[in-house]
């Protein structure tokens, strides 16, 4: 199989593409770098049947080339983490929707099978728990900007299906449940990667809010799998399916967990939202997944849950700690500089 990855220099992108040659696939990752970097996928550089092209998924020249040598194209780019959908809503909404049609209409000419990456945040208020592919979605007021990422997103699912019913497009929508693993960084404000590097610091936890939402941890090697799967299931076609974990927590429970596993000295702090975003911003109360169709299907179930995420995320970051406290400083900005 050829496959096509926007996005591929990402977290879960390069995770993937790793995937996928594992199992003796052709990868090309196209990404723009904007929140990817080639570091996430300088170990595969040399790897048989790998390339990668930087630029965006929204070149329509660019993208019809790369689909012209490609089988199949999971589309996973988009714009990433909490920070960037609150400080850059027009960005977020026009990369993700004009991305998304682009890879679909590039598609359509030679009906190329794709995969979209969607999102749990999708399900907004939703207190239908838990969540299932078919529940009636609930979001907020245009005013709070993180709805205008989940409706960006929404759009991109109603865009695939469409594709298929009008073009034949045979596209599959996955909505990605808070996955968590090596290379995900804690800049774009990902939770359990920002508490586990203050954890090993000994530096605040800083939980925001009262910590009561809830959320489920997906290791990203489960969420691959399934990817792969999917892509290889013709019954999967035209279908949404949750890939996530079951295990919910709350992210005060979450924090207690961290400083916990890791012996850390850290205070757990919370903090308002208000001081940490502006007015404009709303969040999810709780999300939690119902996995029983994309089990039924291809037998999906996820290997590696909670406790053992937290310590796999420990020991990754314990190394990367180390490894950035003993370079330096001239070293660690030239790989700045190429990130």
């Amino acid at each position: 199989m050829r496959a096509l990855i926007t996005g591929g220099a990402g977290f879960i992108g390069s995770h993937l593409a790793e995937g996928l040659l594992n199992r003796g696939h052709r990868v090309t990752v196209l990404d723009d770098l904007s929140t990817g970097s080639r570091q996430n996928i300088e170990h595969l550089v040399d790897r048989r049947g790998f390339e990668y092209v930087i630029g965006t998924v929204t070149n329509e020249g660019l993208v019809g080339d790369l689909m012209n040598r490609c089988d199949v194209v999971f589309h996973l780019a988009a714009a990433v983490g909490v920070r960037l959908v609150v400080d850059r809503p027009i960005y977020t909404i026009e990369n993700n929707v004009n991305g998304t049609e682009t890879v679909l209409r590039q598609a359509s000419r030679r009906k190329t099978r794709v995969l979209v990456a969607s999102t749990s945040e999708v399900y907004g208020k939703g207190m239908a728990l838990p969540y299932r592919e078919d529940a009636d979605l609930v979001l907020g007021p245009p005013n709070k900007t993180r709805w205008g990422y989940a409706t960006s997103k929404l759009l991109d699912e109603f865009l695939a299906l469409a594709y298929w019913k009008e073009q034949q497009v045979p596209s599959v929508v996955v909505r990605l449940f808070n996955s968590v693993g090596p290379r995900q960084s804690s800049r774009y404000g990902m939770v359990l990667p920002s508490f586990v590097r203050r954890a090993l610091n000994d530096e605040p936890i800083v939980v925001h809010g009262d910590g009561s939402q809830t959320r489920s941890f997906t290791w990203v090697g489960d969420v691959v799998s399934a990817m792969i799967a999917l892509i290889d299931e013709p019954r999967a076609t035209g279908e949404v399916f949750n890939i996530g974990n079951g295990h919910e927590i709350s992210i005060r429970d979450l924090a207690v967990k961290v400083k916990a596993m890791t012996g850390s000295h850290s205070s757990i702090e919370f903090v308002p939202y208000r001081d940490v975003f502006d007015s404009s911003f709303e969040d999810m109360p709780r999300r939690v997944p119902d996995i029983t169709k994309i089990r039924q299907l291809v037998g999906y179930e996820p290997q590696v849950h909670l406790d053992s995420i937290i310590s796999r995320t420990i020991d990754y970051w314990s190394v990367e700690e180390t490894d950035a406290a003993t370079t330096p400083a001239y070293a660690r900005q030239s790989m700045a500089a190429i990130a």
